[in-house]
């Protein structure tokens, strides 16, 4: 089987967004140490440096979009533009390749499972093509339940019902289902429904998780799904830290975190990062300051320019702030997040909970307090707090008597010892179902197969 590998090759279509890029690479990486070869398309919005990953073939495609041309509150109406523009370069791109006699036989197309025009261009090819899903194995199944959400009255979502259990989707409330505001609500619930068809179409569809994370979700989606269904998470964990892996940030990392974080006692710093797109107000900014300051806990603080819109970084921060905090806290513009969090210093992540952050933060054993802004975010949090019990959300918001109330209780209460306990579980969870035999381990292997199997 071996042999059959080094004669194939795989091409990848990552979605131009962090959250989506650093997944799609990193199962690049544990492909391509599994003997394929590897060709890469990328946009030219958010692209990534070639350089970086000598050991894959990147080819970009031109789709007329720039940064400064896609600056819109409207995450629907951005992925629509980018799906409007990038069918045409994608499919040129994608012929060419196929027509290149001189390179190994393609064996399937792998691409993110929000582009939506995908299936239609690969069935005009011939060519098999399976879906990376970027998010949770349960927000892939609460999507796909949206005719009943919207049946049943849930959907759209109203101020009146927020705070309503969805009884069909126990223990998630209204507030907590996966939607994004948008002026167009039909064009939303198109979109979902023109993926799901897509899903249905495709060869395979691939999850960033593990099997004793979501056992449940992961064996209702095989039974409702005629296709192949692959959890080969968590990924980051698939390949030695020194192997092919090298970074797919897009933005700097600040690595004087790490000779901060060699200051400091174990378990006793406070990682905070909001991920690469979050925004919060000047007032909801401040307020995390306080409270953190006022918690007496170290604390590593991610600020990405333009957190608080309207300000360059630092901006709304008290004169001589950062003063006043005698070294108890570091901030930086980004972190090497995974270093960060398998730091023996680091002993809570508040987190946006984006599923990339809340697995790695599972994967090193660390409890989360959990600030979802958007998406699915809202759904990862619930199931950190309420499901796997790994993590505390905030009761009131943005409020700094709060931040160090829940602060205390994961670093200094029974409370906080149960969760670490119980998140100390699922990472020897995590870390078994990658090894020879484990879950992980066994759906990788089938993956493959799966993929030698196309003529």
């Amino acid at each position: 089987m071996e042999q059959l590998r080094k004669g194939r090759r795989l091409i990848l279509f990552p979605l131009p967004f962090q959250g989506h890029i650093n997944p799609m690479l990193e199962l690049a990486n544990i492909l391509h140490l599994k003997g394929f070869s590897i060709t890469i398309i990328q946009t030219n919005y958010n692209s990534l440096n070639p350089s970086n990953h000598p050991h894959f073939t990147f080819h970009s495609i031109h789709i007329g979009l720039s940064k400064s041309g896609t600056s819109t509150k409207d995450p629907l109406l951005l992925l629509s533009r980018l799906n409007a523009k990038s069918r045409e370069p994608f499919r040129e791109c994608l012929a060419m390749l196929l027509s290149d006699v001189s390179k190994e036989p393609v064996a399937c197309l792998i691409t993110d499972s929000v582009y939506d025009f995908t299936q239609s261009v690969v069935e005009s090819l011939k060519l098999p093509m399976i879906l990376l899903r970027t998010g949770s194995a349960s927000s892939f199944a609460i999507y796909a339940a949206f005719p009943l959400l919207r049946e049943k009255g849930y959907l759209p979502k109203q101020d009146s019902r927020l705070e309503e259990e969805v009884t069909e989707l126990s223990p998630l409330k209204v507030k907590d289902l996966p939607y994004i505001n948008s002026d167009g609500p039909e064009r939303f619930f198109k979109l979902i429904a023109d993926l799901e068809t897509q899903t249905m179409a495709s060869h395979g569809l691939i999850f960033n998780t593990f099997e004793d994370l979501e056992e449940h979700t992961l064996a209702t989606i095989r039974q409702d799904y005629c296709i192949p269904i692959f959890s080969l998470g968590p990924f980051h964990k698939c390949y030695p830290a020194n192997s092919c892996s090298t970074s797919s940030s897009l933005l700097a990392q600040d690595q004087s975190c790490i000779s901060w974080l060699n200051t400091q006692a174990q378990k006793s710093v406070i990682y905070v990062s909001f991920g690469s797109i979050a925004a919060i107000d000047k007032a909801q900014f401040l307020e995390i300051a306080w409270g953190l300051a006022t918690s007496k806990q170290p604390f590593l603080w991610v600020v990405r320019p333009g957190l608080v819109p309207g300000s360059d970084w630092l901006e709304p921060l008290p004169s001589g702030f950062v003063e006043t905090l005698n070294g108890k806290g570091h901030i930086v513009k980004w972190a090497p997040q995974k270093e960060v969090l398998a730091h023996q210093a680091v002993g809570v992540f508040w987190t946006h909970n984006g599923w990339n952050s809340t697995l790695e933060s599972i994967c090193e054993g660390v409890p989360m307090i959990c600030m979802p802004c958007s998406s699915d975010q809202m759904m990862n949090a619930r199931y950190v707090s309420d499901v796997w019990k790994v993590g505390l959300q905030l009761q009131h918001g943005f409020e700094r008597g709060d931040i160090e109330k829940t602060i205390r209780k994961l670093m200094v209460e029974k409370q906080g010892k149960e969760i670490k306990d119980r998140v100390l579980k699922l990472m020897h969870k995590a870390n078994f179902c990658l090894k020879q035999g484990g879950s992980s381990y066994q759906s990788l292997d089938a993956l493959i197969k799966h993929i030698l199997s196309f003529r």
